[in-house]
């Protein structure tokens, strides 16, 4: 149904996939409030991804874990500028390819590939559940990391099974993008002119707490998120706003995380709470 988030004012904080989501809130009636972030970077020295492509291609992986659909697109940009692009999806095309959540099988589809399996949970504990049902003992597998993650403990269990890991990370987060943006929207938030804050990845909380800590809002941040709906696409950005004693209000029903069932799980929401303050 159109217009389920009529008269509603819905905080995004952006990142690269927030302009579909930004469409898909205003075709819902929703008035959006767009906060950048951060902005995503190309590693700032690109040998080490471009050994890593070298590497890929001469020595090819038997298996490839693609933990963002953003490592592979960077990953291919890379790969594009040095005239490797399809020697690199030919030799990837023979891997088994896992991927955590959707997000990465889409960027595998963009360059004619598919995966084999993707996890239930789109975390990184999700990709070790995973990954521990197969043998890996003698196999060599290539894994993209994200950035501001501490890696350790998916490696270390991808080493314990046997395998030989090869990591790369492909892209960074500039940290200090767009902090005025930041602190005006916890401004918003703390005076009730948000109705909903959605979040659609776990950098997205960081950066907030960052952000409120380095400009002496931390406390008005808690009170805003106090009186705003907290809506959370997965259990990796829960998990996050656990991790800070922040709580989550909703969260796509039946495990779909994706930016739709979001969506609509917010506009029922709201609703609810409208239901319970006619007075608002």
């Amino acid at each position: 149904m159109a217009d389920r988030l009529n008269g509603y004012r819905i905080l995004i904080l952006e990142t690269r996939e927030e302009a579909q989501f930004s469409k898909l809130l205003a075709e819902q009636g929703a008035e959006v409030v767009q906060c950048p972030m951060f902005t995503i970077r190309d590693a700032p020295d690109p040998a080490p991804v471009e050994a890593w492509i070298r590497r890929a291609i001469d020595k090819p992986f038997d298996d490839l874990v693609l933990m963002t659909g953003e490592g592979l697109r960077r990953i291919m940009k890379l790969a594009r500028a040095r005239g490797l692009d399809a020697a690199l999806i030919a030799v990837l095309a023979q891997a088994r390819k896992f991927t955590r959540g959707p997000k990465p099988g889409k960027a595998l589809r963009e360059i004619g590939l598919e995966a084999q399996q993707t996890t239930e949970k789109p975390t990184s504990e999700g990709v070790i559940e995973m990954l521990a049902k197969l043998d890996l003992k003698g196999r060599r597998l290539g894994l993209q990391l994200y950035p501001d993650k501490d890696h350790s403990a998916l490696t270390g269990a991808l080493a314990a099974q046997g395998a030989t890991v090869d990591t790369v990370l492909p892209y960074v987060y500039d940290s200090k993008a767009a902090d005025a943006s930041i602190v005006a929207a916890i401004d918003d938030m703390a005076e009730g002119r948000i109705d909903s804050i959605a979040l659609t990845n776990l950098g997205q909380v960081r950066r907030l707490i960052e952000a409120a800590k380095a400009h002496g809002s931390e406390t008005k941040l808690r009170a805003g998120l106090e009186r705003t709906l907290i809506a959370s696409v997965g259990p990796a950005v829960s998990g996050e706003l656990a991790a800070h004693g922040l709580r989550t209000d909703v969260s796509p029903a039946d495990e779909a995380y994706f930016m739709r069932p979001l969506i609509s799980a917010m506009a029922s929401a709201l609703a609810d709470r409208k239901a319970a303050s006619p007075a608002r």
